[in-house]
């Protein structure tokens, strides 16, 4: 998964999965076995794979559920496979507003949605209107928000948990398409001057704790720049884990991240919250040969 994953890092899955469209993966689905693990991987920006590796079945979404369109109701559609900064442009240039935080989100649709992903004051869920999922057996279900509990970084179906996102219809109100371009614009300067985009890396690692930030603290308690097996805390954004050398393995990104977590509880006594997904099973540890 070191392919796949922002962080070039990660071990194997069992089996791979690339859907052709929205119908293939429904079809997949409906064939699989009932009790197979499934990994849902879009542009694989918020995931570590442990070097061990995932014995299931990853879905790889961007690329195949890509359909994006303006509805005649006013509506947009998007499939989980379509980047967020896409959208973001998409609805901008329709002359919509408030979409632009999408734009500093480096992932897909689909992660948004499970995540309640945000960024700069906007939040996905503030403006889903409804959700296709698929469930095990390849049915589409539609569904509104009031069908799942939506918090900080998490969203969860009350009654269900055999569905996966398969596309949202959302709602953003009347703007100006070039304010909004400038918006984004303004966004991405502000990403590359703050943040340690031309390294390998997984956005923020750690959710930030009522009345607080996660990068303070962790720059608070002199983890800037800590290195463990070649993953190091970024010294330009300490919320942030970089694979400078792209030789880190994921047993040392994880084994940093238990650090920051250890050291900041210790300081502070405040346990912070990974955003980042951790999946499989514990291999060698070290750096990658």
């Amino acid at each position: 998964m070191a392919s796949h994953v922002s962080w070039r890092a990660g071990g194997p899955v069992a089996r791979a999965y690339f859907p052709a469209d929205l119908d293939d993966l429904a079809e997949f689905l409906g064939r699989l076995r009932h009790d197979e693990p499934l990994l849902l991987v879009g542009l694989g920006s918020n995931l570590l794979v442990r070097d061990g590796g995932y014995d299931g079945t990853a879905i790889f979404t961007h690329g195949a559920l890509k359909e994006m369109r303006r509805e005649d109701d006013g509506r947009f559609y998007a499939e989980a496979g379509v980047a967020s900064p896409k959208l973001a442009r998409f609805v901008a240039n329709a002359a919509c507003a408030e979409a632009e935080f999408l734009a500093g989100i480096p992932g897909t649709v689909g992660g948004a949605l499970a995540m309640n992903a945000g960024c700069h004051g906007g939040e996905t869920w503030r403006y889903v209107d409804q959700v296709l999922m698929l469930n095990r057996q390849g049915e589409r279900i539609l569904r509104s928000a009031e069908d799942f509990a939506i918090a900080y970084r998490h969203v969860g179906l009350k009654a269900a948990t055999d569905e996966i996102f398969a596309a949202a219809w959302f709602r953003f109100p009347p703007g100006d398409a070039e304010a909004a371009r400038g918006r984004m614009r303004e966004l991405l300067e502000w990403r590359v001057a703050k943040q340690p985009l031309q390294l390998p890396n997984a956005g923020s690692v750690f959710r930030n704790p009522p009345g607080d930030h996660a990068a303070r603290l962790i720059e608070a308690a002199g983890l800037k720049g800590t290195q463990i097996g070649g993953a190091q805390v970024s010294e330009k954004h300490s919320n942030f884990i970089v694979n400078p050398e792209g030789a880190a393995s994921a047993s040392a990104i994880e084994m940093l991240i238990g650090r920051v977590q250890a050291e900041v509880r210790e300081k502070f006594g405040i346990s912070l919250v990974r955003e980042v997904r951790i999946v499989g099973v514990a291999g060698q540890g070290g750096e990658r040969s």
